[in-house]
């Protein structure tokens, strides 16, 4: 169970990733204006905000790659603990304030990475 944990909380890692990508480098081309429902105004209007919010998508993968690499199991679990709860709390905001699909793509996901953690 604890090499499924790791594999779903390396997922959630690489989501964040990916939004860190999409938010910083690829909100104002047609994948980012598509994924975000962007019109090309609102979308440069906006960059700055996203790239700001791209970089903590960064910071939350940071977080929990360092769970996944740290040596010392109670503390490796601790930190995946506190960043998985981190990204829920950010995925449940997002999905009240922007876009309730936010729950789906960002919250659900690391629910699932922190019940397989709880249970491993």
């Amino acid at each position: 169970m604890s090499v499924v944990a790791a594999v779903i909380v390396a997922l959630v890692a690489l989501l964040h990733i990916y939004f860190l990508v999409l938010e910083m480098f690829l909100w104002t081309t047609p994948r980012g204006l598509k994924t975000f429902g962007n019109t090309p105004e609102k979308a440069r209007d906006s960059a700055v905000l996203a790239a700001n919010q791209g970089l903590y998508n960064g910071f939350l993968a940071a977080g929990l790659i360092w769970g996944l690499v740290q040596s010392d199991p109670g503390f490796a679990f601790q930190i995946k603990v506190f960043f998985l709860l981190c990204v829920i709390v950010a995925g449940l905001y997002g999905g009240y304030s922007a876009k309730p699909t936010i729950i789906y793509v960002q919250a659900l996901p690391a629910v699932i990475a922190l019940v397989l953690l709880w249970l491993s």
